[in-house]
């Protein structure tokens, strides 16, 4: 009888599920004990890559390069804030999911109730499909442009990456790690050449660093964009809501002693090393996809912001800054080179976005269903937008087919604003406190004051920037009648976020009291 039920259990593709996050890899990685530092930070070593995939994707390409091409190295000190609040946030998901075995979305639906639980995770799913629109893009442009296939057959080609992460969820995630690895470094070494080539002024980079009163300037605008708006696009782009569910999640695939409060311990320590030099990684990606706006063009010299213009632009002399540069693009390196890079990175994001996927589908509305089918699901919900903006465009200029997939992109972004804060505010508040976390894992007072900072700050800012955003929508040229339309439906939005807001920490803050009044009857608080 138990068989025949087990065998009809494994007939249904999607099913109950409301076990261990990500169960298949849970805990299924060893770690060795009374080995060196070094060891065991490689042994602890992985996840953070994981994590980094998401702050380097497609999705960040075009503003960080075209914030280098209109402000110069001004926009450098936006790149370092937002990498150290995702330095602060990644280790705070890595603690939760150690320390409380849950990862944020099981936490976070154990604490409210079923309604908000679906209406959190449609969120988080739009901010996923938004994040794989981008990744559509840059793996269908890379396509075209390595292959010169059509780029309505290249977007049906992004769809058999499904066959990609069937191989790879049979050769363990220990070797789904080293791939991830080996692909951050093929980016980063594509950019640290023709960087090294372009032979920057250091001295103006590292002033960029030091954030100052134009940083964040919304009166005055280059190629309109102003130095507010390039700042908000970095930010969009970098800190996203997924990238703390997953790092929640994969943070418990090494096998962990929890009745040892020492081996927790180590496991925090060593999971935050493997965060922070991940992201550091990033930080140093983005910094040089910065730095090629300004140093390996000519100030103003890429006039198509898109992937196919920066494309061009690495194989057109005249738009390259010296005579280094001009040699190496008549080869044509540069630009494949650019092509192969934006290839990687559309597949390492495709890897780390299905896990989440799974990850939000499990711990939010407790179903279930195999890997490649989440994967292929999504993909053609976000391959359906994109190939309606190819074929849109088609009888257009080049030019026009460009930008239109550019702005897709840019505009798909949005829903990461929306989705951010409910990732962030519900994270900062488990781990403050000491009913979830424990008396010895609870955040210090100086992770406190940072995480509401960087809470307070990333929300106000994404509201800040949702006007522009949803002006987007309406095209380039946009009339005084659409501009105040933009505003009313952005006010809107802004107005239902700040209610769903509430709505999430009145139930998290009671939640949190009925589990202390549990503790406390069980008398293990």
């Amino acid at each position: 009888m138990e068989n025949s039920q087990a065998k009809k259990k494994k007939q249904h593709l999607i099913h109950y599920a409301n076990g261990k996050s990500l169960e298949e890899i849970n805990g299924t990685v060893e770690v060795p004990k009374g080995k060196g530092f070094w060891k065991t930070l490689f042994m602890y070593s992985g996840p953070g890559a994981l994590v980094a995939v998401g702050y380097m994707d497609p999705g960040n390409w075009s503003t960080s390069i075209t914030g280098g091409q209109n402000f110069q190295y001004l926009l450098m000190s936006v790149i370092l804030m937002s990498s150290l609040i995702a330095m602060l946030l990644q280790y705070m998901a890595a603690k939760l999911g150690i320390v409380s075995q849950m990862d944020l979305a099981q936490a976070i639906r154990a604490r409210t109730s079923k309604s908000l639980g679906i209406v959190l995770w449609i969120l988080t799913e739009l901010a996923i499909m938004a994040t794989d629109i981008a990744e559509v893009i840059g793996a269908a442009i890379a396509l075209y442009l390595l292959f010169n296939i059509p780029l309505v057959i290249a977007v049906f080609i992004t769809v058999f990456d499904v066959l990609l992460l069937l191989l790879l969820t049979k050769v363990g995630f220990r070797k789904i790690e080293a791939i991830v690895v080996c692909l951050i470094l093929v980016i980063l070494l594509v950019f640290v050449y023709q960087v090294a080539l372009s032979d920057p002024n250091w001295g103006a980079v590292v002033a960029g660093l030091v954030p100052t009163n134009k940083t964040f300037d919304g009166s005055h605008s280059v190629n309109g964009m102003t130095a507010l708006q390039g700042s908000l696009g970095i930010i969009g782009a970098t800190v996203m809501p997924h990238n703390l569910y997953l790092h929640s999640a994969i943070s418990q695939t090494r096998k962990i002693d929890h009745d040892d409060e020492e081996d927790v311990a180590r496991t925090v320590k060593f999971s935050a090393w493997d965060s922070n030099i991940q992201l550091t990684a990033a930080f140093f990606v983005n910094s040089l996809l910065l730095i090629m706006g300004v140093a390996v063009f000519k100030t103003g010299a890429v006039k198509d912001p898109s992937f196919f213009g920066l494309f061009q632009a690495l194989s057109d002399t005249s738009t390259l800054s010296n005579g280094v540069l001009i040699g190496v693009a008549k080869s044509g390196i540069l630009s494949v080179l650019f092509a192969v890079a934006l290839l990687a990175s559309g597949q390492n994001s495709t890897i780390t976005g299905t896990l989440t996927g799974q990850v939000i589908m499990e711990g939010f509305v407790h179903m279930k269903m195999p890997i490649w089918l989440r994967r292929l699901i999504t993909r053609l919900i976000s391959v359906i937008p994109v190939l309606i903006c190819v074929m849109m465009t088609s009888g257009k200029s080049a030019i026009d087919e460009h930008t239109a997939l550019n702005d897709l992109m840019n505009n798909s972004q949005v829903f990461l604003a929306f989705a951010l804060p409910f990732s962030m505010l519900p994270l900062l508040m488990m781990t403050n406190s000491k009913v979830e976390m424990g008396e010895r894992f609870k955040n210090s007072l100086w992770v406190k004051v940072l995480g509401w900072l960087s809470v307070i700050g990333l929300t106000f800012l994404n509201m800040e920037g949702l006007p522009d955003a949803v002006a987007g929508f309406f095209g380039d040229n946009i009339t005084a009648a659409q501009t105040n339309t933009a505003n009313i439906i952005a006010y809107i939005l802004i107005a239902a976020v700040m209610a769903l807001l509430v709505w999430t920490t009145v139930e998290l803050y009671r939640g949190n009291k009925r589990y202390e009044a549990k503790l406390e009857q069980d008398g293990t608080l």
